[in-house]
């Protein structure tokens, strides 16, 4: 009989492994019942033919690798005797606490267990041997579970629990009965049910991105022509006082020396400078119509020295500002001969010289 449950048991335990592929890990730390039929076979000591019965268990996935199950269990068997009429019976009711240690997560889920409680083993044989007793219980076993899906599978385990019973006539006091450890072997096979729904994993709809709006071709790009050099015209100014050219209040020149070593050899040696012009300015003395003509009348002496020297003339124009651009003002000064020295700086010439600008300039 011992061969025909481990048999069983081991046969089981193929057939779900047969069912088993590598599938998701279906851990959610869950909550389930097992309710199941039992198969027991019974120690020897007993005296008592294998029995049946059921249980439930109530269970926790408590992490990846462990469960818990609460099991309340019943099994009956027949006293063992070859005598008609006789029906005596062995009753266990177990109340247990196990831990499953699971080896895998996926749909097949072998596991090894062990768990403690307690038991009531009541012999109750026709003879007056018979007794109950409440006593502590004990049990290791290994099974598998095999989930057809989130909420339902199948759970078989073998186990083999020890528990104390009264057992039969004490040969040495008769009439009394002696209490013993017995061992029992159980094959249990439940259903399994998963409570509440799985996670539920977000799904996002996808978002049809809105059409680009139509973006003509850029044209193919055209080179275009290097842009005119805009050229700023450079300006060298010379200013020299008139007392240096002419004597106070006339307009022949005195003295040319300042001309000749400054001004001429630049206009010869820098052709460069196509325009120049040569202003003449005045003090306040005198009236402004006086004083307009005695300036021009200056820029013209040194004009026409400048070309003497060789000075192209169409590069040389005279201006003459009379007292329309002073430098220096000299309010205050008292005396007629002071005030001529304060006003020295506004009788002067000014040649200013320009530049010419390159080819394409603009």
């Amino acid at each position: 009989m011992k061969k025909n449950l481990v048999s069983l048991a081991v046969a089981t335990s193929l057939g779900l492994a047969a069912f088993s592929a590598s599938a998701e890990d279906m851990y959610r730390g869950a909550w389930y019942a097992v309710p199941g039929v039992s198969y027991m076979n019974t120690d020897s000591d007993l005296d008592a033919d294998n029995g049946r019965g059921g249980f439930l268990s109530i269970g926790k996935e408590l992490s990846p690798s462990w469960d818990i199950q609460g099991r309340l269990g019943y099994n009956r068997a027949d006293e063992d005797t070859n005598f008609a009429g006789i029906d005596g019976k062995y009753k266990q009711t177990t109340l247990g606490l196990d831990a499953l240690y699971m080896f895998s997560r996926d749909k097949f889920r072998p596991f090894l267990l062990a768990g403690l409680g307690a038991a009531r083993n009541n012999v109750d044989y026709d003879n007056p041997a018979d007794g109950k007793k409440t006593s502590w219980l004990a049990n290791v076993g290994l099974g598998a579970q095999y989930l057809f899906n989130d909420s339902f599978g199948l759970q078989a385990d073998l186990r083999h629990q020890w528990s104390r019973a009264k057992l039969g006539f004490n040969n040495d006091t008769l009439g009394d009965n002696t209490t013993e450890t017995v061992g029992n072997t159980l094959f249990n096979l439940g259903g399994v049910f998963r409570f509440g729904a799985p996670t539920a994993v977000p799904v996002i709809a996808a978002v049809e991105p809105e059409p680009a709006p139509y973006v003509a071709p850029a044209p193919e790009p055209v080179a275009e022509p290097a842009p005119a050099p805009v050229c700023v015209p450079e300006y060298e100014t010379i200013t020299i006082e008139a007392s240096k050219l002419f004597d106070f209040d006339e307009a022949k020149l005195k003295d040319t020396s300042v001309l000749d070593n400054e001004v001429v050899p630049k206009m010869k040696g820098n052709r460069i400078f196509t325009s120049v012009k040569v202003t003449g300015h005045t003090d306040k003395f005198g009236s402004e119509a006086y004083n307009q003509k005695l300036s021009e009348k200056r820029a013209n002496q040194v004009r026409d020295y400048l070309i003497s020297q060789g000075i192209e003339a169409d590069r040389l124009l005279a201006v003459g500002k009379g007292e329309m651009i002073p430098l220096v003002d000299c309010d205050g000064v008292k005396g007629r001969k002071a005030l001529i020295e304060c006003l020295a700086p506004n009788r002067r010439v000014e040649i200013e010289a320009t530049r010419s600008m390159a080819k394409g300039c603009q």
